[in-house]
């Protein structure tokens, strides 16, 4: 009974050990190939103008006068991170091409020859590109909410960090772009193509909430609050009147949009020829 309880612990020390080695190998292969994506640069660039100039151009041209109504209405969220619409768009772009790159130069099969676990493969890649676009979006969404912010003159409000939903705002704003990229990762793993991919990313983001908008009376509005769009918006937003959702709940909606594309993906990429 002691032999084979002496003989076991070993063995489960070994399996545990190459288990280690294995995710280690793999984390350092999606590394490289993460720093690998040729538009990766210019694209975390091209979102830093989108994010901080935005927040300027738009502070800028809020130096006019304030009706009551309009200070009673005034989002500050909305203003000095309102650069976030085009933002979403470069980094569900970049989360596309993190995938679809690989599909296309046949990269795909050679990684998936030396790593047999499909899935460990995307768990590990969607965790480097998470961890890197949530900490540069983060630093942004707090750099365009202080430029912003520096831009706008009385009688708008002046709001600062301690003010009630300030901080999830903006915090909200690096984990939006986050789970943007997500999607667009996810969505790459399911198309394959990066023009099928963008083209879902953008009908998704872009194209759905105009469509619901033409919906007579208020049921375009209701439901589009309920889109993916919708809901995500609403973290990084802080005048939430007329709304069904509030921040976090907004989030956790959207969120789980992304979570189901993310089990599609899952369930896809082990059953699947490449």
């Amino acid at each position: 009974m002691s032999a084979r309880a002496s003989t076991a612990i070993p063995g489960r020390a070994v399996g545990s050990k190459q288990t280690t080695i294995r995710l280690r190998a793999t984390a350092d292969s999606e590394w490289i190939k993460f720093r690998s994506v040729r538009s990766g640069p210019a694209v975390l660039i091209a979102t830093l103008l989108a994010m901080v100039l935005g927040a300027w151009m738009v502070g800028v041209g809020y130096h006019g006068g304030y009706t009551a109504a309009d200070r009673a209405s005034f989002d500050p969220g909305d203003v000095t991170l309102r650069g976030i619409v085009v933002a979403q768009l470069l980094v569900g772009a970049l989360g596309v091409l993190t995938v679809t790159g690989e599909y296309t130069s046949g990269l795909i099969r050679g990684t998936f020859i030396a790593t047999p676990q499909r899935r460990q493969v995307l768990a590990m890649k969607a965790l480097i590109f998470a961890g890197v676009v949530w900490l540069w979006c983060t630093v942004l969404s707090f750099a365009a909410f202080f430029v912003g912010r520096a831009f706008l003159s009385a009688p708008v409000p002046r709001v600062g960090l301690g003010d009630p939903g300030v901080l999830t705002a903006v915090v909200g704003g690096g984990l939006y772009l986050t789970g943007i990229g997500l999607f667009g990762l996810f969505l790459g793993v399911l198309l394959r193509r990066t023009a099928a991919s963008l083209a879902a990313l953008v009908g998704v983001m872009m194209v759905l909430p105009v469509i619901l908008a033409l919906l007579p009376g208020k049921t375009g509005e209701v439901i589009s609050e309920f889109s993916p769009a919708g809901a995500g918006f609403q973290i990084w937003h802080l005048d939430h009147s007329g709304h069904n959702l509030g921040a976090w709940p907004g989030f956790a909606l959207f969120a789980a949009y992304v979570a189901a594309t993310a089990a599609a993906a899952f369930a896809t990429i082990r059953r699947r020829d490449v």
